[in-house]
């Protein structure tokens, strides 16, 4: 990122480097673009979405197939490059399909949170809603970690994921037609749908990491909050 020099009539910083804000998006294969070739993957489509809005941002793609929240936590640290000014973390979808503990993923979000303010970096975080399958409570337990931890640590919040892929007319059919055969993972329609949802979170994510680095200061490689 560079130094702040101006702002568009929205009210987005510019920089004066191409690449603009940094964001790592950490996540699973809904981030990383299972079944989907490169360019109409989550991140690839996020980052046309910013560049068509006049968004100087460049958006990384750490998203890993697979992983739970304990895979994001045990790799946040080298995530977070000094270059790293934000970060999107969406992780959780796995830890319901294996039916962890809600307490164990709230645990591990929170380490990534704690990484995140400790390397001064501004998060979003985007939330995930549990099924009701695994009953009540479970669900209750689970859908509340996202917006008290985004509390708690003064994070953005996105809600849901999957906000984008809301039943059209009242037809779940609508909804089918987003999703890859496996019925989990969104097709490239799907991608849209959910990046034109969460753009405008991703473009305060950037104005909010713009304010707090402009000026950018550095120590040793590492990120100064400014005096």
């Amino acid at each position: 990122m560079r130094k702040l020099i101006g702002c568009f009539v929205v009210c987005f910083p510019t920089w004066g480097a191409a690449d603009g804000v940094v964001i790592a998006a950490l996540g699973d294969s809904l981030t990383q673009g299972y079944g989907l070739v490169q360019e109409e993957g989550f991140v690839p489509q996020l980052q046309d979405w910013l560049d068509t809005q006049g968004i100087a941002a460049r958006v990384i793609n750490a998203g890993v197939s697979g992983d739970t929240t304990a895979g994001g936590l045990s790799r946040v640290a080298w995530t977070l490059t000094p270059e790293v000014d934000a970060m999107i973390v969406a992780l959780g979808g796995n830890d319901l399909l294996r039916g962890i503990d809600p307490a164990e993923s709230r645990r591990n979000i929170t380490g990534i949170l704690e990484a995140a303010a400790a390397q001064n970096v501004e998060v979003l975080l985007v939330g995930m809603q549990a099924p009701g399958n695994f009953g009540p409570d479970f669900k209750a337990e689970f859908d509340a970690i996202y917006p008290e931890l985004a509390s708690e640590f003064g994070v953005l919040y996105a809600a849901d994921f999957f906000e984008g892929l809301s039943v059209v007319g009242g037809d779940p059919a609508s909804v089918r037609a987003l999703m890859q055969p496996d019925g989990i993972h969104p097709n490239a329609g799907g991608v849209a749908r959910i990046v034109e949802a969460l753009g405008p979170d991703v473009a305060e994510l950037v104005t909010q990491a713009g304010s707090r680095w402009a000026p950018l200061q550095k120590e040793n490689g590492r990120r100064k909050a400014p005096e």
